[in-house]
């Protein structure tokens, strides 16, 4: 009998059977856009169908991370920045699990910027949500890698003097496969942008724009907002590079104008995730590799003994 017997079933879901018996009441503070990015993905979980035992949530260190704390699945609160590894060597393990990491602006495209851009890059099969509220919340309010230019905050009392990162841009460059921005005040718009996340086979980029009544007030709620895909105003082929390159670019210029421009800009549906390369080459197998340690007449292979034969 398979460990993993409950990956695969096909059933109906409330949004209720997210919410921990634990811990089911969040601790953010009133108004934090967090709780849209909790909503968002237990809707996203139903109407996929997909039980909590299918789907395990990496987060980091901030507010963000207590995401895995009020989200009712397997979860794997790590140090700061390192969210992304440690999904990613989850599903090396176990290819039939639904893998979300996410975290804040600061560890994603800060602290854990590096990794951020290499498994963009080699495409890992799994969804990364970025809480970007242009500020680092938990400790108190210190600018962040997206903090505008001129923003002043505990560390940067005069403004701060350097550029944001364009977080959507820099994935692109990096070889994201589906990339999307959304917002909390658009809670439908955020729902059904992680549904196609989550079905997306590659590395799937959320930014995820999260309101910080506490500690960014110059942020308020990120409203109005505009849907590229769906104003008449904008012209984007999300299948394009270029189209969308140039439409990121218009949009990290606008947020700092007062202009919030959310939806998707770029999908590579061709692309082989990480784990497909993996396979087609030889070196991953079909199963879950996690399956084998559930199975008494499996042979272990030593990697070692591989490379003592080449040498006798």
């Amino acid at each position: 009998m398979s460990a993993f017997s409950a990956i695969g079933e096909e059933q109906e879901r409330d949004r209720n059977e997210y919410t921990p018996g634990v811990e089911p009441q969040p601790t953010w503070c009133p108004g934090c856009g967090d709780f849209g990015v909790l909503k968002a993905l237990k809707g996203a979980a139903a109407e996929l169908g997909l039980s909590p035992e299918e789907m395990l949530v990496c987060t980091g260190i901030g507010c963000s991370g207590k995401l895995n704390s009020y989200f009712e699945s397997y979860g794997f609160h790590t140090i700061h920045g390192r969210e992304l590894p440690i999904a990613r060597a989850a599903k090396m393990a176990n290819d039939g699990l639904t893998v979300i990491a996410a975290g804040g602006d600061g560890d994603n495209y800060g602290i854990g910027g590096n990794h951020f851009m290499h498994t963009a890059r080699e495409n890992h099969d799994l969804t990364h949500i970025v809480f970007n509220n242009e500020i680092f919340g938990l400790t108190k309010g210190q600018t962040s890698p997206t903090s505008p230019k001129g923003h002043k905050s505990k560390t940067q009392p005069h403004g701060s003097a350097k550029d944001p990162i364009r977080p959507l841009s820099m994935s692109l460059n990096a070889g994201a496969s589906y990339i999307a921005r959304t917002a909390a005040v658009n809670p439908n718009q955020a729902k059904d942008i992680i549904v196609e996340a989550i079905e997306h086979d590659g590395f799937s980029h959320v930014d995820f724009l999260t309101q910080c009544p506490t500690w960014n007030k110059d942020a308020k709620q990120y409203v109005p907002y505009i849907d590229i895909n769906e104003s008449e105003d904008y012209d984007i082929d999300v299948n394009d590079r270029r189209s969308a390159s140039e439409m990121m670019y218009e949009t990290e210029n606008a947020l700092h104008e007062g202009t919030v421009l959310t939806g998707r800009y770029y999908i590579d549906d061709e692309r082989l995730s990480y784990q497909q390369e993996k396979k087609r080459i030889g070196e991953m197998p079909d199963e879950p590799l996690a399956e084998r340690y559930f199975d008494d007449d499996y042979e272990w292979e030593r990697s070692h003994d591989m490379w003592l034969d080449k040498h006798k």
